[in-house]
């Protein structure tokens, strides 16, 4: 079993992930500003901000950052990853971020939608999600096995909630969307396919996303 070191692991995804990771045997230490009403059997937790994530990157076999730039740190992902992928390097880490939809391609080869004309209200937080990726992608240590993950369109707290499904599909960077046209995915199953990437990887220095 992995330890696993969440950085916003009291978020949509950072719990989920906290939740499925705990629940098949792997050591999880979540960092995040606030400690959780319900915290989960098994894990730890540490309050504080990701300017602390070194003491639980310190000897953990992965690391994953479930961050947005919201609530005080719009402007600040860029610079947070890049020291936490330092980190990760410097640990041995695999690194995995939890990124958004924005930056999947519509089809192969076409523009990132963060690159075109986006909704005012998502444009500034899906564009800064965008450059932690070309971060990754540019800026980080040849020996850091890093993974960008980009979940389906509808996901998140503010979506409306269903049951999970314990059933996701897989693509790199072109957007996954179901006979409806919808792209989506539940926190539960988000969560799954990242620790069963994590028990199996298949993705490398590279984008993943899950989605129905």
């Amino acid at each position: 079993m992995s330890t696993i070191a969440v950085i916003g692991g009291t978020g949509y995804a950072g719990s989920s992930i906290v939740k499925e990771a705990t629940s098949r045997g792997h050591q999880v230490i979540s960092l995040s500003r606030s400690l959780p009403a319900e915290p989960v059997d098994g894990a730890s937790y540490v309050q504080g901000t990701a300017a602390d994530a070194e003491q639980i990157v310190t000897g953990a076999d992965v690391v994953i950052g479930a961050l947005s730039p919201r609530a005080g740190t719009e402007g600040t992902l860029v610079a947070t990853y890049t020291n936490l992928a330092e980190l990760a390097a410097a640990a041995g880490a695999r690194l995995i971020v939890v990124g958004g939809f924005s930056s999947l391609r519509p089809a192969p080869g076409a523009p990132r939608f963060a690159e075109g004309d986006l909704p005012p209200e998502f444009a500034a937080e899906a564009r800064e999600g965008d450059s932690v990726l070309t971060a990754l992608s540019t800026s980080t240590p040849q020996n850091l096995d890093w993974l960008f993950v980009s979940p389906g369109a509808a996901f998140g707290a503010y979506t409306p909630q269903g049951e999970p499904r314990n059933t996701y599909r897989t693509s790199t960077d072109v957007a996954l969307f179901d006979a409806e046209g919808s792209s989506a995915i539940e926190g539960p199953d988000f969560a799954l396919a990242i620790v069963d990437e994590i028990e199996k990887p298949t993705h490398h220095r590279s984008q993943i996303h899950f989605a129905y």
